[in-house]
């Protein structure tokens, strides 16, 4: 691919981050946006490289980002092509707004941080506040690994190895996540507008590795998070991590049916088995 490669921009000399993640944020976006379209082949290294003036090492830190990502694929001797698929995975929204339209309501979930179930969860409650569902009961239960204790992920990139201050970070972003979720369901309940509105939650010692979504115990949602690395800010620095892309997972969707013996039945049934257990006996309240 020799062609105009204007539309890539240039690197900002005041950005803190590394050139190699300055080029992964522009190749990512020319991709989202279609400027870079399913199958196409990307600018070769050294192409990109005189492009931006860096080391051809650079840019091959900036394209395994993107592969971890998924977002590329590189073909022997041929170069890195946009993946014919780059649409994310199932969109847990809408398919939680339709667990809302039950008068009793169930979500469990387990994994890293509650980020998306947050943000899912929003626009559901949204829809109770001003009326347009009207469930009598809302139960969430949410089991999320405890960052305040030494953990196998998220990690250093230098060394794989667990980090207080990486787990701070973490810890953060848990507790927005988990808080809101607390207070935006607690609320529906001060306001009357609920019969009963609860939220649980619960930590421990495992390394998230996976999420799982049940909704109203007839739907499971499980998918794995992506080990990546990337650049974070650390204590005011620019940090190398091993972090979890939940919001890149893709989530596989389980149903309960009237088969016993169905795979979509075994698997709920497996889960919430899985769930109860580990809540019941590993797991820990959360501290507010």
């Amino acid at each position: 691919m020799t062609a105009n490669l204007d539309f890539l921009g240039d690197l900002d000399p005041d950005d803190p981050r590394q050139a190699s993640q300055q080029i992964a944020n522009v190749l990512r976006a020319a991709i989202l946006t279609r400027k870079l379209a399913p199958g196409d082949k990307l600018p070769s290294q050294p192409e990109l490289a005189g492009r931006y003036g860096v080391a051809r090492e650079t840019v091959k830190r900036a394209l395994e980002t993107l592969r971890a990502e998924r977002l590329i694929v590189s073909r022997q001797g041929s170069g890195a092509f946009v993946r014919a698929q780059t649409q994310r995975p199932v969109e847990l929204r809408p398919l939680i707004e339709a667990a809302f339209e039950h008068a009793h309501v169930a979500i469990d979930f387990a994994g890293f941080s509650g980020e998306t179930l947050r943000d899912a969860l929003a626009e559901a409650l949204d829809m109770v506040r001003a009326g347009r569902s009207a469930p009598e009961s809302i139960a969430i239960r949410v089991m999320l690994s405890d960052m305040s204790a030494p953990m196998a992920l998220p990690a250093l990139a230098a060394t794989g190895a667990d980090d207080p201050a990486v787990r701070r970070r973490a810890d953060r972003i848990t507790r927005r996540s988990a808080d809101g979720i607390i207070d935006q369901v607690h609320e529906l309940a001060d306001l009357g507008l609920v019969k009963s509105a609860t939220v649980q939650v619960r930590v421990h010692g495992l390394a998230p590795t996976f999420k799982l979504y049940m909704l109203n115990n007839r739907e499971a949602f499980f998918g794995y998070y992506p080990v990546v690395p990337r650049e974070v800010t650390v204590g005011g620095e620019q940090v190398e991590i091993f972090d979890l892309m939940g919001r890149d997972a893709t989530l596989f969707h389980y149903a309960v049916d009237d088969d016993d013996a169905s795979h979509g039945t075994q698997f709920v049934e497996s889960s919430r088995l899985w769930f109860d257990s580990v809540w019941n006996s590993v797991a820990r309240e959360y501290q507010q």
